[in-house]
């Protein structure tokens, strides 16, 4: 096993913080958000969303279009997520674009460019139709990169017996992505999509309310209602809501992840059988259905059937390569006009934003950077916290069925209960205390962010292969010794796909977790996120710009500078190979 190998005995090749591909991507990103910005001028300056209704009554109707919001966002994220993660994992040269591309995309507060996608969609579609649609991506981006994370890992690690055995079989692209691909990386990507509903609950009040200026557009569904009943210091209907959401996270927990863990068990890594395996009383009920098997013998199968038979075809007459081409294609001439084009206008674009930015004096430019260190200290403490806790926690759930049986329902619950909901209770409680804003914000950040660790880290404790398990029980391997050669290798690609993940998170936290109001009550603390959000409300575009982007660049150079070296040591020396 290529996990019991000691993590310092490999050198990782160095590779430069930044190339010309990003340079590029930068400048493509700051023409789109300039173009969005110039659009955005022209939408109404007063906006009015429809009044929510605190009636308990009116709950089961905004829980199912809240449900509906976040269903649209997870079926983009999960195509999103699979599509860029197998090309980024199965081409050298798409992963050197996408990949930095990703990383941009995964630092980018989720706040800071909502209004510029809400105002530009304003501009160009009716109100209502542009507030759903700048909805479901809002919560897309609260769930597409940790996914996308997932599955590029579980490509990038997967056993090389896997890959040969696709060769050896003559699988096309297709067969190899049906019978190899997808299955090895869907437990992963099933802990992901729970945590991706989690984080999809935590930005749904600001998904369906918000304000920028004397623009209020709103939503009618459970995060407004949320939203509404903090604002106006309704507690009894703040906790009505909350229990309905905790209600339907139960509902999901039951009728639609254990079902789906349970289904995925199947495609676990091992030479023998799981002893205790995981199981849903849902999924044993659909499996005795007698509806639901001859729907599947006379409509599913037959179209999978046919779908098959499109995609392969009958005599393959290639093999295909186990690792991903290196050699670069040389670039066309017309490829270098067509690069040289974008370059040109983006950077044309980027010059006019830059004059925005630098009419903002030296004093603000300290500020942020003041800023910018307070809440890098808080995200570090943040992580690190969740990093001492979920690892124990994660290993219990992903090995122990029983546990997870009465575990993995309370995680969910925990980690999908929007923490803004409850933060006006915490900060009631911790702001008599000295540096209790702080504190408060911390632990804001936890709550929005150790879930991408707990679920990341349950999925690898789940697929450490049973063979290898009883293997260290035969060399009675216990206590630290077994932690350091079978628990934490095997962790190791997991731990980084959810550190990646929740230090990403923990910085677009900051900006709710920083700067809050409750019953007309304004707290904040020093931060770059207060800063954004002070920027946001009072519609100072040169300081959310800068903000913004000084985020983005210390998001970025930790993803390049920590994150991905680890990834690559998890690559080259934590894969599951014989």
């Amino acid at each position: 096993m290529a996990a019991q190998k000691r993590i310092f005995s490999t050198a990782v090749p160095a590779r430069p913080l930044f190339s010309v591909g990003d340079v590029a991507v930068l400048l493509v990103l700051g023409a789109l958000i300039y173009w969005g910005g110039s659009l955005a001028i022209n939408a109404p300056t007063i906006i009015r969303g429809p009044d929510i209704n605190l009636d308990p009554i009116t709950l089961p109707y905004y829980a199912l279009l809240s449900t509906l919001r976040m269903l649209a966002a997870y079926g983009l994220a999960l195509l999103f997520s699979i599509g860029y993660g197998y090309a980024a994992a199965r081409s050298a040269t798409a992963e050197r674009l996408l990949m930095p591309v990703l990383d941009i995309l995964q630092s980018i507060p989720i706040l800071s460019f909502l209004p510029v996608v809400l105002l530009t969609l304003i501009s160009i579609l009716p109100q209502g139709a542009a507030v759903e649609i700048a909805a479901i991506i809002l919560i897309f981006t609260s769930q597409a990169w940790n996914m996308t994370y997932s599955f590029y890992q579980a490509m990038k690690t997967q056993p090389r017996e896997l890959r040969e055995a696709a060769a050896v079989f003559r699988f096309n692209r297709w067969l190899r992505f049906r019978r190899v691909d997808l299955p090895f990386a869907s437990l992963g990507l099933i802990w992901n999509s729970v945590m991706s509903w989690a984080g999809g609950w935590f930005f749904l009040m600001a998904a369906e309310i918000f304000r920028l200026g004397n623009r209020d557009f709103r939503l009618p569904g459970l995060g407004a209602y949320l939203q509404t009943a903090a604002d106006r210091g309704n507690t009894t209907a703040l906790w009505t809501g909350i229990g309905t959401l905790i209600l339907l996270i139960v509902l999901l927990d039951q009728l639609v992840w254990r079902p789906l863990l349970a289904w995925a068990e199947r495609f676990k890594v091992s030479q023998v059988s799981d002893d205790n395996a995981a199981q849903s009383w849902f999924f044993n009920m659909l499996r005795r259905s007698t509806l639901l098997e001859r729907l599947s013998e006379r409509v599913l199968r037959p179209l999978g059937q046919r779908l098959n038979h499109a995609l392969t075809p009958h005599a393959p007459a290639f093999i295909e390569s186990l690792e991903p081409p290196d050699a670069e294609r040389p670039r066309t001439l017309l490829g270098w006009l067509i690069l040289l084009l974008i370059v040109g206008v983006a950077a044309a674009v980027v010059l006019q934003a830059a004059q925005l930015i630098f009419t903002l004096p030296l004093s603000a430019w300290g500020e942020i950077a003041a800023g910018a260190l307070a809440t890098f200290i808080r995200v570090t403490i943040a992580v690190v916290i969740a990093l001492a806790w979920t690892i124990p926690v994660g290993v219990l759930i992903g090995t122990n069925p029983r546990a997870a049986k009465v575990l993995q329902p309370i995680v969910q619950i925990l980690a999908s209960v929007p923490a803004t909901a409850l933060f006006p209770a915490l900060l009631l409680g911790l702001l008599h205390l000295p540096g209790g804003g702080d504190i408060a914000a911390v632990l804001l950040m936890l709550l929005g962010t150790q879930w991408y660790l707990l679920f990341n880290i349950i999925a690898g404790a789940s697929a450490i292969p049973q063979d290898l398990r009883y293997t260290s029980d035969f060399m009675r391997l216990k206590g630290i010794k077994r932690w350091r050669t079978l628990v934490l290798p095997g962790l190791f690609p997991y731990i980084i796909t959810g550190l990646i993940t929740s230090s990403g998170g923990a910085w677009n936290a900051s900006i709710v977790s920083e700067y809050t109001e409750f019953a007309g009550q304004v707290n904040k603390v020093a931060g770059l996120g207060a800063i954004i959000n002070q920027a946001t409300i009072l519609d100072n575009h040169a300081l959310l710009l800068a903000s913004t982007l000084t985020m983005v660049f210390i998001v970025i150079m930790i993803n390049r500078l920590v994150w991905r070296r680890l990834y690559r040591v998890a690559e080259d020396r934590f894969r599951m190979d014989q």
